[in-house]
């Protein structure tokens, strides 16, 4: 990805134009002000894309560092069997259901 950069300026005169960049090319716009990076936006699918890309790499780090501390691991069918009893009962279920 090549890193759009644009003076802070740019925003308050070309604030559409800016905006479009982000939209059409799905990339962040990094801002200056006094040469000096200031401020990043992007478009909200990107943003909200990221965030998701973020929590999910939060889960896989805890997930990991569980099983590296000896955490028990559960079999394919007592995952499945846990995740029957949470959808029956209508609750989330990220651990041991019981």
């Amino acid at each position: 990805m090549t890193a759009i950069i644009k003076p802070s300026c740019d925003l308050r005169k070309n604030y559409n134009s800016v905006a479009e960049i982000c939209r059409t090319q799905k990339v962040p716009v990094f801002l200056t002000r006094n040469t000096k990076g200031d401020m990043v936006i992007m478009d909200i699918e990107s943003y909200n894309r990221r965030e998701e890309d973020m929590a999910l790499a939060q889960r896989l780090v805890a997930v990991e560092m569980a099983r590296a501390t000896g955490a028990k691991d559960l079999t394919l069918n007592e995952f499945e069997q846990n995740m029957r009893k949470a959808i029956a009962s209508g609750k989330r279920c990220l651990s041991n259901c019981q």
